[in-house]
């Protein structure tokens, strides 16, 4: 039961919120699921009491996560790459058949691209692109029509602190990602009118399987510092649900990451040197 203020009381009488039934009904579907961040979102909204579809190229990694996730009558593993709008249509399609509506649309596909901008080969940058950017750009033309025929809903774009700096020889990585955020934060602009709220997600470096799962070109150079280790999945995760409750504009997680991010905003020569050394 709920108290004048809308606060949940236990049955001792505690206010006390009930995240739970906060999301109780409320249908998410995210794609990359099948591992890191993306799993562990799609873990942390079915713990909320969400039902989630996991979406990923690999069926078979996509229906492993759901068993790890363990939330088996709330959860959906389904195939899609979404490189192809067609499959995302059948996602949807799928999605709708079985939950109704669509509450939460988690643009989280996407895959890194280590090589210096003079021998990045184009086809690689090419298909970069198409899974980063245009994948995430599909997903948002399929699902915007839905949310606004049901009269809202909430589209978050998991994107990185490297679409705020760019980085040396992650150059065409940062210019999806780059890309990205002004897609998210223009849609923003756009939906706001309809009750679609749109989230930009940005973390840091994080501890999953990205770097090894990256395409590999012939200059390989890294621009991490070595005392950096990195954040959790799981910690991206809360950030992603936390921004999503509070309805925030963009995510930086984790926080230390606001201050190199100001400081390439104010000093970009300073930052760039600081890489140069690095990578050197």
């Amino acid at each position: 039961m709920y108290d004048s203020t809308g606060s949940y009381l236990d049955l001792q009488g505690r206010g006390e919120y009930n995240a739970i039934m906060e999301l109780d009904g409320k249908v998410v579907v995210v794609t990359g699921a099948s591992m890191g961040i993306g799993e562990a979102i799609a873990k942390r909204f079915a713990a909320e009491g969400a039902s989630v579809v996991l979406l990923s190229r690999d069926t078979v990694r996509a229906e492993a996560a759901r068993a790890r996730i363990g939330f088996s009558e709330r959860t959906v593993a389904l195939s899609c790459d979404v490189r192809h709008s067609e499959e995302i249509d059948r996602v949807l399609g799928l999605t709708l058949h079985h939950f109704k509506r669509i509450d939460v649309w988690v643009n989280n596909a996407g895959h890194g691209l280590l090589d210096s901008v003079e021998q990045v080969p184009m086809a690689a940058c090419r298909e970069l692109f198409e899974t980063n950017l245009f994948g995430a750009l599909s997903a948002m033309q399929a699902v915007i029509p839905v949310m606004r025929q049901q009269g809202g809903g909430s589209i978050i774009n998991i994107s990185s602190v490297a679409g705020h700096i760019p980085l040396p020889f992650h150059a065409a990585y940062s210019a999806s990602k780059f890309a990205l955020n002004a897609i998210g934060k223009g849609a923003g602009i756009e939906l706001k009118k309809d009750g679609i709220h749109v989230l930009t997600v940005c973390p840091g470096y994080v501890r999953t399987a990205f770097s090894e799962n990256a395409v590999r070109g012939s200059e390989l150079k890294q621009v991490r510092p070595t005392s950096v280790k990195g954040i959790t999945p799981e910690r991206v995760a809360n950030a992603v649900l936390d921004g999503y409750r509070k309805k925030k504009r963009e995510v930086i997680v984790p926080w230390t990451m606001h201050l190199p991010v100001k400081l390439y905003q104010a000093f970009p020569a300073l930052v760039e040197w600081a890489m140069g050394r690095m990578a050197g």
